[in-house]
């Protein structure tokens, strides 16, 4: 049967727990690892209840990552993507996170290639930075009311980005692999401003290095209407998918309602992102 149970992890960095989540369907090897950054004030429970993944991951044989942020590495359980101690490579967060995300994919026999990173919020931004610091381990990220990198590096400027969009970068930023990404934003965010999820998008794309096809699709889903902006390269696999849904605040589209920051109305966030992440698998 299926397992849900905590774990932990030290490394050089520092320790977190975890959640594990391990499917009835992956008993003869997993398909793939999501690793699911909640946001703050929010518990790996809270966010597995409230993203329904457990139950995606049972049909698609994934095995599902939550790491949990303590309130002693920050008071309101937010991951710290504004501190720079914790935007770089084998340091801070990032690392740990990254070894939590290689035992798990030793320990299930996963590989770079179907090992993908989520999360909503701060966790949202910190899974763009892990897509950022570690290419080798995450090969697509999904980011829900999430931040771009680089967008604070304090506590002022976090806030000051929230509220009206990370500035652009004092200093160019690096320029990584290019990275398979999914945003979600809502139009009525008034708690991270909606123009961070198009910052995220446009990074993404401009790392593209493959000749892509643009589309635009324009829709309705559980009561709300989106728009989803694709790029997909010329062999037909998309590297970039921005989602606006009309109307939804600080909220996980199509979430339920035993999670909190969770809207059953709009597009189902995460079967969108399951989709996306499996779709260079087909």
């Amino acid at each position: 049967g299926a397992v849900f149970q905590a774990r932990d992890f030290t490394c050089a960095a520092g320790s977190r727990s975890y959640r594990s989540y391990v499917p009835a369907s992956a008993a003869k090897g997993a398909r793939g690892i999501v690793v699911m950054l909640h946001g703050c004030t929010q518990t790996p429970e809270d966010f597995a209840a409230g993203t329904g993944m457990n139950a995606l991951a049972e049909t698609h044989g994934l095995v599902v990552i939550y790491p949990a942020q303590s309130r002693g590495d920050n008071a309101q359980s937010c991951w710290n993507w504004f501190s720079r101690g914790d935007q770089r490579r084998d340091r801070g967060e990032p690392a740990i996170l990254a070894g939590i995300t290689r035992q798990a994919m030793a320990e299930h026999g996963v590989a770079r290639d179907r090992t993908f990173v989520a999360g909503l919020s701060a966790g949202a931004a910190m899974a763009v930075i892990l897509g950022e610091t570690y290419p080798d381990v995450f090969s697509a990220v999904g980011a829900h009311s999430g931040l771009p990198y680089g967008a604070a590096r304090d506590v002022a400027s976090a806030f000051a980005a929230m509220s009206a969009g990370a500035p652009d970068p004092a200093q160019p930023l690096p320029e990584p692999p290019a990275m398979r990404t999914i945003v979600f934003h809502g139009s009525a965010d008034t708690t991270v401003h909606p123009d961070n999820g198009a910052r995220i998008a446009a990074r993404a794309m401009d790392r593209g290095t493959r000749q892509t096809i643009e589309t635009e699709v324009q829709g309705q889903a559980a009561g709300r209407r989106y728009t989803c902006k694709a790029c997909a390269a010329t062999d037909g696999q998309a590297e970039l998918e921005y989602w606006v849904v009309d109307g939804l605040g600080h909220a996980w589209s199509g979430g339920q309602a035993a999670g909190s920051y969770t809207d059953a109305n709009g597009p189902d966030a995460s079967a969108e992102m399951v989709r996306f992440f499996l779709a260079a698998q087909a």
